[in-house]
């Protein structure tokens, strides 16, 4: 071992880890991850526009069509209950 507590690498420049991570196989993959990044917050992005739309557009027609069907129901039961013949 050389004095100082230094280790000494020979012919392997940094190490064998730095050498992979210069490789292009590592590029590859950071490259990868970088696009997978960007596609998530895109992805993200579209399900929040599409969630708020849903709610701000077809929640208050689903509830509209259910006030509307208890309304129809309700007058369906009067005519029955006033011995009417129901309306079709």
């Amino acid at each position: 071992m050389p004095s100082g507590g230094m280790v000494r690498r020979g012919s392997e420049g940094d190490g064998i880890l730095a050498a992979i991570s210069r490789s292009q196989v590592a590029a590859h993959g950071r490259d990868a991850a970088a696009m997978a990044k960007k596609l998530l917050k895109s992805t993200g992005k579209a399900a929040w526009i599409a969630g708020t739309t849903f709610l701000v557009l077809v929640v208050p027609l689903i509830i509209e069509m259910d006030r509307e069907q208890q309304l129809n129901d309700l007058e369906l039961q009067q005519q029955t209950l006033l011995g009417a013949a129901p309306a079709k």
